[in-house]
């Protein structure tokens, strides 16, 4: 379940005013208005263990949320320019916001950091994909280098997987023993809950896709030369614990969806609905977080 290098590049800097829009787009064309959707809690089940549980790791999910091209696109533009803004005023206000990525191989983690910092400015924000510790690292406590890496008060940090790997893969692949990955739900807990009393924001996202979507995209990945690099043998063996992984999944769920560290679950099926819902979930939460109203914030365009 570690995941493979990934380079994310920040391309573009940030939309500051609303004079910073695209000047060839025609004045009827500017507006990027959303249209309501769905609270994301009853899409991705947040804080609601039963739904959630049930919604993780299907063979098959016969009907899954969808989102039309023309409409995601217009979506995404509109929350990339809202996350831009905000970006800016969480830095203002000294907020340190923390993102963190888990899921299942192909689900679409990468596709969703790389929506996630598009627009971003690339000073304010650092993506840190996570494998296998170092031998030094494994000198510590496997929180250490996870303490190390974040980026403070004013800044975003993503994780593309996490200090999550002690329940999930460390747990599976017998890495740790029971004793130890048993411990860590407590540790973990601690642990954001001592950032999240020193304000940081913490945001965590598990994008969920069936077995079935799964494997469709390895083949596809196995068959294009532009992304063969993603798919190794330990994706395949990954998949061959499948069930394994799942009830590691359930029990993460259970003992670590906390009140300051929320679970969000994903369902990654199609993954340009995944990407709106991880950007909505984002924008939602810094406009509380950083007491925005939306209607004096932002451009009339993307209100």
């Amino acid at each position: 379940m570690y995941g493979k290098m990934l380079s994310i590049n920040s391309l573009n800097s940030t939309y500051t005013r609303q004079k910073a829009l695209p000047s060839n787009y025609k004045a009827e064309q500017v507006s990027y208005r959303l249209k309501a959707l769905p609270a994301y809690d009853q899409v991705c089940f947040s804080g609601k263990k039963s739904k959630a549980i049930a919604s993780i790791g299907p063979d098959v999910r016969t009907d899954p949320p969808d989102i039309k091209k023309k409409k995601y696109e217009k979506e995404l533009k509109a929350y990339q320019i809202k996350l831009a803004l905000l970006q800016q005023e969480a830095r203002k206000q000294n907020k340190e916001i923390i993102l963190v990525f888990e899921g299942w191989d192909a689900a679409g983690k990468g596709g969703a950091i790389k929506r996630v910092t598009e627009k971003l400015d690339p000073r304010g924000f650092k993506v840190f994909p996570v494998g296998a510790p170092t031998k030094d690292e494994l000198n510590h406590h496997y929180l250490w280098r996870f303490w190390n890496k974040l980026q403070g008060k004013g800044t975003i940090t993503i994780f593309d997987r996490s200090w999550y790997g002690r329940v999930l893969v460390e747990r599976v692949e017998n890495f740790a023993t029971k004793k130890e990955w048993k411990r860590s739900y407590e540790e973990i807990n601690n642990f954001e809950k001592n950032l999240a009393d020193n304000g940081a924001v913490i945001l965590k996202f598990f994008m969920d896709i069936s077995k079935d979507e799964q494997l469709a995209r390895f083949e596809a990945r196995e068959n294009d030369p532009i992304k063969a690099w993603k798919l190794t043998d330990e994706d395949w063996r990954n998949r061959d614990k499948w069930e394994e992984y799942k009830e590691a999944t359930i029990d993460m769920y259970e003992n670590t969806n906390n009140k300051d560290s929320k679970w969000h679950i994903i369902q990654g099926d199609c993954k340009k609905h995944a990407r709106i819902e991880v950007l909505k979930i984002i924008t939602d939460t810094l406009e509380k977080e950083c007491d925005i109203d939306p209607d004096k914030f932002y451009p009339e365009s993307v209100r």
